[in-house]
């Protein structure tokens, strides 16, 4: 049961960091997440039932990821069409293509093909095959991870961080933001899509409607996140992440399991999710303003005692 509850984490806390990358890092409203999320799934299990090697399809669907990504950026930058509109443009037009790529058909199982999950109990002989997942899993998060943290410690990665946080700076400095918001974009949806590959062979199928509701689920992980400590290092931001992911899917499953108790449905799960983003945003910025509040309370303090002291001065004088 906790194995499970850790490997699903596992698998989301990849979203979450695509998510992050764009939310909070680059600060687009990217909606593409719902549409990326499912054609890496339709993408790596198309593939794997084609006969390509495992790390091909997760390839393969990392980079249609980052097409999907690089389109919204495209939409975003040429057209003028601000960020939030020009992710659900890509969005609703990603429903149909996987639909296109799963052969016209709603969902395709995985079924007597050789996927991960059916490999690392193999690899693994000596755990069972429960924890053999989630080794194998770990590893692939913190493979990411690592690239993730190498990538944002380069000046590429630090261009787009420092977008996020002020375009004109970095126009002042010779970049493009263009190029940055089709390289972010393109990185943050790859990595949601190389979640949905995961996803769909932990899971055994692949659906169109897989993504549904992502972008909330992954805002409601990454806010998690932020309430265990508080940090601007993207190596913690990152481990922040994955903490956020599996502490969400620890409270779904909770809620699932033991939800009835207090008269609640799976149905109710998406409204939960939502007075969840709503009630962290509440709290963050109540700490905000009561920090800023604070600071300005002892910056005040610091003034008045230097200016007793420069009074004490004068009449010691």
């Amino acid at each position: 049961m906790l194995e499970g509850i850790f490997v699903d984490g596992l698998i989301f806390s990849i979203m979450v960091i695509g998510i992050l990358i764009s939310f909070r890092i680059l600060d687009i409203p990217d909606l593409t997440c719902d549409g990326s999320v499912a054609t890496g799934a339709a993408v790596a299990t198309m593939a794997i039932v084609s006969g390509l090697p495992i790390f091909v399809a997760l390839l393969l669907a990392f980079l249609s990821g980052v097409i999907a990504g690089m389109v919204t950026a495209a939409i975003h930058n040429e057209l003028k069409v601000p960020g939030l509109l020009a992710g659900i443009l890509t969005m609703t037009m990603l429903y149909s293509i996987n639909l296109r790529v799963l052969g016209n058909k709603a969902n395709v199982p995985l079924l007597r093909v050789e996927t991960l999950y059916s490999k690392l109990p193999e690899t693994f002989k000596f755990l069972p095959a429960e924890w053999a997942s989630l080794v194998g899993t770990l590893l692939v998060v913190l493979l990411v991870k690592e690239l993730i943290d190498i990538f944002f410690r380069t000046d590429l990665g630090v261009s787009l961080g420092a977008m996020g946080g002020n375009e004109q700076m970095v126009i002042s400095l010779g970049s493009n933001p263009k190029v940055l918001k089709l390289i972010g974009l393109g990185l943050s949806n790859g990595l949601i899509a190389l979640s949905g590959g995961l996803l769909a062979q932990y899971q055994g199928f692949a659906d169109a409607n897989l993504g549904t509701g992502m972008v909330v689920q992954g805002l409601a992980a990454i806010m998690l996140g932020e309430f265990l400590f508080s940090t601007n290092r993207i190596s913690l931001l990152t481990l922040r992440a994955i903490f956020g992911a599996i502490i969400y899917k620890g409270l779904m499953f909770f809620g699932r399991k033991y939800g009835y108790l207090i008269h609640i449905t799976p149905n109710d799960f998406k409204l939960l999710t939502g007075i969840l983003v709503i009630a962290s945003l509440f709290i963050a910025q109540t700490r905000s303003a009561a920090s800023s509040a604070g600071a300005k309370k002892k910056a005040i303090a610091r003034s008045l005692e230097k200016h007793e002291g420069d009074k004490e001065a004068k009449g010691n004088a």
